[in-house]
């Protein structure tokens, strides 16, 4: 009966240990973790007028934004932070990681816009865009608002209110976490590392 019990005490305190460990491991994030999403795949066309397909990017970590080029504020300053992320990364790292840039704005985004508009950060940054059609899914599928907001005396005629949050998609294209777009670049490439390693 002893040896019962304490072969009983041993498996309990093992799986404490599991849980622990799976704890430890999920908690040392520092971005939000999302909840559990189905692969939602989508094919849109990026800078360089090519159709691209997020399902075809399997095996590489993917940090997502919804912007667009006119904004003046949010979207620029993510795009540096970016750009500190990317620079900060080991060439191997970066060859495993895709930094995805979603207008939210397409009557004006087209792929010239973007391809000058990204080029100013990095040349390895993806802007995507395509038709009302194609990208509605896509602002569903993530959750993203985007509203646009008629500014008279603005020399762009309009902005557009949108959600500002970058988003990192484990290597199976499955989103694990979001950050603010004042995150610290920092805390970015940690969970970048992070996800590599699943």
């Amino acid at each position: 009966m002893q040896n019962k019990l304490t072969q009983s005490a041993a498996k309990l305190l093992l799986a404490v240990a599991v849980l622990a460990g799976c704890q430890s491991r999920d908690s040392s994030f520092k971005g939000t973790e999302l909840p559990e999403m189905e692969f939602k795949d989508f094919t849109l066309t990026d800078q360089n007028g090519q159709r691209f397909t997020l399902g075809e990017q399997e095996g590489k970590v993917t940090l997502m934004f919804f912007g667009f080029t006119y904004c003046p504020d949010v979207c620029p300053l993510t795009l540096s932070t970016w750009k500190k992320v990317r620079e900060s990364l080991t060439e191997d790292e970066a060859q495993k990681v895709e930094f995805v840039y979603i207008t939210v704005d397409p009557e004006r985004d087209t792929p010239e816009k973007l391809k000058a508009h990204l080029a100013v950060f990095h040349p390895d940054f993806i802007g995507l865009t395509g038709t009302q059609e194609e990208l509605q899914p896509v602002y569903a599928g993530y959750g993203v608002y985007r509203e646009k907001d008629q500014i008279s005396d603005s020399a762009t005629g309009y902005l557009v209110n949108h959600t500002a949050s970058i988003y990192l998609l484990d290597r199976n294209g499955i989103w694990k976490l979001k950050h603010s777009n004042d995150a610290r670049p920092e805390d970015i490439v940690h969970d970048i590392r992070l996800l590599l390693k699943y």
